[in-house]
This record gives structure tokens, C-alpha cells and sequence, in this order.
């Protein structure tokens, strides 16, 4: 037979009142048997003759019937009881059955008390909304990585499809032009191992200093990973120069707040709207909406930037400038 949450507590239900019944029973027993209790008064001209049982039998006796009685119906309003209890479990369960990963819209949306069955589904409901978001990036990112890793072949095809068509052609110059889509493919493929590595977490940390790593004046020590955190700096440079004015500055520091080595990386350049800083951090997404890698980049700086912070269980803030730039913090753990 199958032990159950319901029928454990159905045996501890009925459990509890038998021993307490049992001990009531056993109080009353020596109650009568022990304790001097005054003679019955008898009637004149009435023989007093001792009754063959005595009093504390009796009642001991009654006790026991009742007592099977009670079990049999304490055993009962238990299995129904808990039934009641553990029946939004069960619904509960029933959902999340039908819960996959195609389909992760799916809520347990428990109504009832304010009890902890209704904390725990609420606390699942926030799970599945992690993970369905985890999902749709993930879908995403593999859509948009085989688009950025599609193109440079596509191009190698099409010039040596070219090249071989027309005799005449300039085999150097399609070389050329096939070796720099290759490099392109080799910088994606390159950042993409990188964001790899940083979602995955650290396996080692040595002692740091962000003021060495940044070119910072003031000193900022914590514990990291050198090859993930010299990435994240030449990321954040490389963006800060990248998209900027034609007169446009890069201002570098580094300090540690409230125990926190920082780092703060602000540039001059367009202004960006406050509701599309977040879309900056997603791979592949540029400020003007494209796809397109090259000249400006792969679309994966503050991705991995976002990535290899996590990592080092720090923050990332991204604040656009009044008048224009953004302004990129990134607090970490102090050594």
C-alpha cells in the first residue's frame, strides 16, 4: 500500500486521540481504583451487598467500547479531513503535469486563504515565469545566432559561387573578401564562447584590482576571474568608443563604495531613451533595432558584460545621460 501525505496523516490524526483517550482512560481508572470515595448511603431495612464488579471495572470497561468507537470515527473524520486539506495539492499537481516546455503560459493561479498552500503556488507561479522568460531568450538567442552565423557563409557561397561562374574573375580579391568573412565568423564564434563561459559561473578567483584593469586612479579590489574581467572592460570601452560623437569623451573611474569595488564607464554620443536601455543588454539587439554585425559590432558587448557581472555575483546599471551617452556602473564584491 502506498503511504501517502494523506493517509500519514490520517494514522497521526487518529494516532493523537487514541493516545489521548488511552491516557484519559488510564487517569480514570486510577482515579476509582486508588482514590477513597464515601460509601453509598442505604436505605433502612436494605442490605448493603458488594456489586461482584467493582465500580473502577465498569467504568474501565465502558471506556474501552467507547473508545473502539471513537477510534473507528476519529480514523474516518481524519481520511476525510486531510482529504480536504491536501485536495488544492492535488490540483496543484494535476497542472503541473500538464505543464511542458512548450507550454510553460500555464499558472496554478491557487485563490483561497492567505495559508502557505497558497504561498507555495504563488512561489511556483514565479518559478515558471523565470523559466518561461529563460526559454523565449534562449529561443531567441539560438534564432539570432544561426541568423549572425548564417550570413558570412552565405556570402563565402555566394563569391565562390562567383568566382568559380566566371573565369576571368579576380581570385585574390574573392580570397580576400572570403578570409575577412571567416574572421567575422571567427570574432562571433569567439564571443560567443565568452557569454558561455560567463553564464556558466566561476571556476576560479584570484585577487584583482579594477583600477589596474580600467586604468582607474582610485584602487578597487575584489576576487575574479582575470581573463572574464579584462573582457568586460575591453567590452565596455570598445563600446564606449564605438558609439560615441565625433568630439565625444570616455570617462573612466574606479573606488569602492560601501564595501563594493566599482566601476564606472560614461561616454558622450546620442541620446538613448530610458525604455530601451534593457534591450542593450540582450544579445544581438542594437539601439537602432538591427541584426546587422560589422563595422558596429556584434550586437554581444553588454550581453557578455551583463553575463560575466552575474558571474561575479555583482550589479550592472545602465543609465542614459541627459545630454546623451550612457553612463554603465558595475559594482562587485569587495576582496
Amino acid at each position: 500500500m502506498r503511504r501517502t501525505v494523506r493517509l500519514r496523516l490520517t494514522v497521526l490524526y487518529s494516532g493523537l486521540f487514541l493516545a489521548s483517550a488511552v491516557a484519559l482512560i488510564v487517569v480514570v481508572f486510577f482515579v476509582f481504583r486508588f482514590l477513597p470515595s464515601p460509601p453509598a448511603p442505604v436505605a433502612p431495612g436494605q442490605l448493603d451487598v458488594p456489586s461482584p464488579f467493582p465500580e473502577s471495572d465498569r467504568v474501565v470497561r465502558s471506556s474501552l467500547i467507547g473508545l473502539g468507537a471513537m477510534a473507528l470515527v476519529s480514523a474516518w473524520l481524519g481520511w476525510v479531513m486531510s482529504g480536504r486539506v491536501l485536495a488544492p495539492l492535488g490540483r496543484m499537481t494535476a497542472t503541473v503535469r500538464r505543464i511542458t516546455a512548450d507550454r510553460l503560459d500555464r499558472r496554478l493561479s491557487a485563490s483561497g486563504p492567505d495559508d502557505e498552500l497558497k504561498e507555495l503556488a504563488d512561489t511556483f507561479d514565479e518559478l515558471l515565469d523565470r523559466l518561461e522568460a529563460a526559454f523565449t531568450a534562449q529561443r531567441r538567442f539560438v534564432a539570432n545566432a544561426s541568423h549572425e552565423l548564417r550570413t558570412p557563409l552565405t556570402l563565402q557561397r555566394a563569391m565562390a559561387e562567383v568566382a568559380l561562374a566566371d573565369p576571368g574573375a579576380d581570385l585574390r580579391a574573392v580570397l580576400e573578401r572570403m578570409v575577412a568573412a571567416g574572421q567575422e565568423q571567427e570574432r562571433l564564434i569567439e564571443a560567443l564562447l565568452v557569454l558561455a563561459r560567463g553564464q556558466q559561473g566561476l571556476t576560479r578567483r584570484e585577487p584583482l584590482d579594477l583600477a589596474v584593469l580600467a586604468g582607474g586612479t582610485r584602487p578597487a579590489p575584489f576576487l575574479g576571474d582575470r581573463a572574464l574581467m579584462e573582457r568586460l572592460v575591453a567590452n565596455l570601452l570598445d563600446n564606449a568608443r564605438r558609439y560615441n560623437g565625433p568630439d565625444g569623451w570616455v570617462r573612466v573611474s574606479t573606488g569602492v563604495r560601501q564595501g563594493r569595488a566599482e566601476l564606472v564607464v560614461a561616454n558622450s554620443g546620442p541620446f538613448i531613451p530610458q525604455e530601451r536601455v534593457g534591450a542593450l543588454l540582450e544579445p544581438f539587439q542594437r539601439l537602432e533595432g538591427g541584426r546587422r554585425a560589422g563595422a558596429d559590432g556584434l550586437g554581444l558587448g553588454l550581453s557578455i558584460v551583463a553575463a560575466i557581472v552575474a558571474a561575479h555575483h555583482g550589479t550592472l546599471d545602465l543609465r542614459p545621460r541627459p545630454e546623451g551617452g550612457l553612463e554603465v556602473t558595475v559594482t562587485l564584491p569587495g576582496s
